[in-house]
């Protein structure tokens, strides 16, 4: 099971509840304290009165630039700063908190993918495209919130010192064409472009590869600054983590054997740039 079709069953914290609601009681008391309408702390922050109430009732979770600048705007002296952490883990289905906090440290991030490309890999209009076809629908703002989260994700590839990254992604998934021509053309761009990283190796399995070490489902494999080898594995209607040495062991030569059976990563980008030329 892909991370979309379980973000699909397992929901966000929700709207209007926990650290949003608390966070958006804190603004309010603030901004009603600072003599401010919403539609003036809009103006000063950039976003619009509409957005203010959506933060204020817990609906919508606020990005750090967001806080920080109420923070200021308001004289809250780090009150609202301090929420910063526990708000960008809400932004995430409960099942994938914990794996986005290893994944913010981690100094290895391998992963197997067979039913929709990579988060970390996936454009703006891909990502919103694939929260688009959740059945049962999501409604607007958890669909802008999800792209939202999905795209401060990739903040990975800017990171210092640079964590090792590397994709093994069915072929399947670059043909599907998910979101239209145009999404399409635009998602093999951005493959190739983060393809070019050095720190980055995107493989191809092809469709006609006689043999195949993961047939089992997809998964991820976590090295973390600390030594720490982590397994990150999809059952149904959920995900877990995994620590013990025998299990992340299997994983790991799972993906060694994955990736020699898949295209190199210089053929893998030269497949990708053949397609984008098609598309």
């Amino acid at each position: 099971m892909s991370e979309e079709a379980r973000e699909e069953q397992d929901g966000q914290e929700a709207p209007g509840s926990g650290i949003p609601l608390v966070f958006g009681r804190v603004l309010k008391r603030l901004r009603v304290q600072a003599g401010l309408e919403r539609a003036e702390l809009g103006r000063r922050t950039g976003y619009s009165a509409a957005t203010i109430t959506s933060y204020e009732v817990g609906r919508r979770i606020p990005n750090a630039k967001f806080i920080r600048q109420a923070d200021e705007v308001l004289g809250a002296g780090g009150i609202l700063v301090d929420f910063i952490e526990d708000m960008e883990r809400a932004q995430y289905p409960a099942f994938f908190r914990d794996a986005a906090r290893l994944e913010k440290e981690a100094a290895g991030w391998h992963v197997y993918d067979a039913l929709v490309i990579n988060g970390l890999l996936q454009t703006e209009e891909y990502a919103r495209a694939v929260f688009t076809m959740r059945r049962p629908p999501l409604d607007e703002e958890t669909i802008e919130q999800r792209v939202i989260a999905r795209l401060a994700r990739q903040e990975i590839f800017e990171r210092r010192p640079a964590p090792v990254i590397s994709f093994v992604m069915e072929e399947a998934l670059l043909h599907k064409g998910l979101g239209g021509r145009a999404v399409m053309r635009g998602q093999l761009e951005q493959i190739l472009l983060i393809g070019q990283r050095r720190n980055v190796e995107i493989q191809v399995m092809p469709n006609d590869c006689e043999e195949h070490a993961a047939l089992s489902g997809t998964f991820t494999l976590i090295n973390t600054a600390k030594g720490r080898r982590i397994g990150y594995g999809d059952a149904h209607k959920g995900s877990r983590l995994y620590t013990d040495d025998q299990t992340v062991r299997e994983m790991e030569d799972r993906y060694g054997i994955l990736r020699a059976q898949a295209l190199t990563p210089r053929k893998s980008l030269a497949f990708v740039e053949k397609l984008l030329g098609e598309t």
